[in-house]
């Protein structure tokens, strides 16, 4: 699939972000147009707005793609994904830990078979544009051939991949292990093959502070200096005991965000995986260096690591960048409808009521944000890359019943946050050209995707 000259167009109601909806007037923020026109070329939007004032932009002989009952909203963006875990979701688990020592480390072991890893990989792609994802951060395993087949599997289907090779070099199998040497170089390399072509970033990766010594923490932070375009990402205060054990790790250190601080790997660019514990004082860093945080609630409850406060983290006075994770594999589906689902939850025990216009934000252009590729993804203003998701609301009898009462769009969003699953995503494009197609006849697994489903 590639992002031809060719211009195609869509047309049905439209949905985007212009900015913050925590920080910013609904009005200014929220954009819904309801009979809208997209117009894309080169793999990009060119025009968007209503259909009355744009048909006559429309060039001969181009008839656009019509979904009136549906809702287009720009590809949903993941900001904490692990690929390599895809074949163990759903493993019962007790904390993390143990879950990590029990199955984790187990199966990453398999990704030194590069023809394993290009298998996952090429059904991990499959799944996130089935469930309507055009863009993730994603983790790969500790062996370069690994992060290749996602690159690989991602460049044939034309989307926008940011990942890295874990570091790890303690606190694991020795199959998993790498050194600060040997992980240095290797990143290097891989920044200098991938980092920039087609539509791919390179984010470096330690696995979290744990199994990273100080040398290793030292070389992730020359990597990012050395290399000021890449991303990077890390996890953070998961979970209680996870938060002792880098204590005891790093005494010198003030707390677990520090370790990070100190070695250089906080600011733009860098996401942090969970923040579930961060302190007061951890939030304010964060957002002082424009560090942001991917909330993963499926993953937060399905191993008991505990609620993230949202409301904190959106302070007016001190905002952090907040996106949307799925964490695959200790999240529970590729789907970011069913992540807002559970961010709603969340937030109610928290007695911070989510509504749908703050949850599509943090899974669409709140998640560019926190990737810091938000005037490339992310939105639907022209300029933008063409990536878009249409949601069916009349995806199952009971979503169609449902759908059928509502009374403006930000209900409609709301019972698509709740209801909503991969069934709902009844296409996904990218760069502008159609990459899948809910009702066309499924191509089989590892098959080339060339548009039509």
């Amino acid at each position: 699939m590639s992002s031809s000259a060719a211009v195609t167009a869509v047309r049905g109601p439209l949905v985007w972000f212009r900015d913050d909806p925590f920080l910013h007037d609904r009005d200014e923020s929220f954009v819904h147009i309801e009979d809208g026109l997209l117009i894309c070329a080169d793999g990009r939007i060119t025009a968007a707005g209503p259909y009355s004032a744009l048909r006559e932009r429309l060039p001969a002989g181009t008839v656009p793609v019509h979904y009136p009952d549906q809702v287009i909203v720009p590809g949903f963006v993941d900001t904490h994904v692990h690929y390599v875990q895809t074949g163990i979701i759903a493993a019962f688990g007790s904390q993390l830990i143990d879950w990590l020592n029990h199955y984790t480390f187990v199966e990453e072991q398999r990704f030194s078979d590069a023809g394993y890893a290009r298998r996952i990989a090429s059904g991990f792609c499959d799944e996130l544009l089935r469930n309507g994802t055009t863009t993730a951060l994603t983790f790969c395993a500790v062996y370069p051939q690994s992060v290749d087949a996602l690159f690989e599997e991602a460049s044939r289907r034309n989307m926008r991949i940011a990942a890295g090779k874990v570091l790890m070099d303690r606190n694991a199998p020795d199959a998993l292990l790498d050194t600060a040497e040997t992980g240095y170089a290797d990143s290097k390399a891989l920044i200098a093959r991938w980092h920039g072509t087609g539509r791919n970033l390179y984010a470096i990766t330690p696995r979290f502070a744990p199994t990273s010594t100080p040398a290793q923490l030292e070389a992730a932070g020359a990597l990012r200096r050395e290399h000021p375009g890449v991303l990077t990402q890390t996890h953070v205060s998961e979970n209680t005991g996870e938060i002792s054990w880098v204590r005891s790790l790093f005494p010198e250190r003030r707390g677990y965000l520090d370790v990070y601080d100190h070695y250089g790997l906080l600011g733009p660019r860098t996401v942090l995986a969970h923040g579930v514990h961060l302190t007061g004082r951890e939030r304010d860093r964060c957002a002082e260096t424009g560090t942001a945080v991917s909330h993963c609630p499926t993953s937060n409850l399905f191993l008991g690591s505990g609620l993230f406060h949202l409301h904190d983290a959106k302070d007016p006075r001190r905002p952090m960048l907040v996106g949307l994770g799925t964490d695959i594999g200790a999240g529970t589906s590729f789907s970011l409808l069913a992540t807002m689902n559970e961010a709603y939850k969340v937030a109610e025990l928290g007695n911070y009521p989510l509504d749908a216009v703050k949850s599509f934000y943090l899974a669409t252009l709140g998640g560019a944000q926190a990737m810091g590729i938000a005037d490339r993804v992310g939105s639907l203003e022209p300029g933008h890359e063409a990536d878009f998701v249409v949601l069916d609301p009349r995806a199952t009898p009971l979503l169609a019943e449902r759908a059928s009462r509502v009374g403006d769009i930000e209900e409609l969003l709301f019972v698509l946050a709740v209801m909503g699953d991969d069934r709902t995503v009844r296409a996904t494009y990218v760069a502008g050209a159609l990459a899948h197609d809910r009702d066309a006849a499924p191509v089989p697994r590892g098959g080339a995707p060339d548009g039509s489903g």
